[in-house]
């Protein structure tokens, strides 16, 4: 007789439209998780087809997974998020997610400002080097990042 209240990682995989790899890292970094049968196979509980919902959405947004993470520690007894968690969550995520479209709508507007000057100036340059940022640390042209190297010249 076959148990439907739970799920192997194949089916998991197959209900959430996720890769079993992707459902081996989501359980090593503690996201989801399962039981051990008696050989050693992976069954989940059905509702974990709702964390991996939310993390799915989460990760559409943008969210980091250690993000989704700590949310997760937050959600009381069996850590499945029900509709109120989710309008808990969503809420929080939603000024992360404001405030990274800032960001990048801030940089796309530096960005096309940059490309029209065509200057390329380290010195003057507001994209690549605002307020002369590297000249207290660095010297010469190229902008390079703490021990990168130089090319070389042809």
């Amino acid at each position: 007789m076959r148990d439907d209240s739970e799920l192997s990682v194949g089916q998991l995989a197959a209900r959430s439209g996720l890769s079993v790899s992707a459902l081996h890292f989501y359980e090593r970094q503690g996201l989801i998780h399962s039981r051990r049968t008696p050989g050693n196979q992976r069954r989940f509980s059905r509702s974990v087809l709702r964390r991996v919902a939310v993390i799915m959405a989460a990760q559409r947004a943008g969210i980091p997974l250690a993000t989704v993470a700590t949310a997760f520690e937050e959600l009381p007894g069996d850590g499945v998020p029900d509709q109120t968690d989710w309008q808990k969550l969503s809420a929080a995520w939603r000024g992360e997610i404001e405030a990274r479209m800032e960001r990048l709508a801030h940089l796309r507007d530096r960005l096309e400002g940059c490309i029209g000057c065509g200057c390329l100036s380290l010195s003057a340059c507001t994209f690549v080097n605002p307020g002369d940022r590297l000249g207290a640390t660095r010297t010469g042209a190229p902008a390079l990042e703490p021990g990168e190297e130089r090319p070389p010249r042809n």
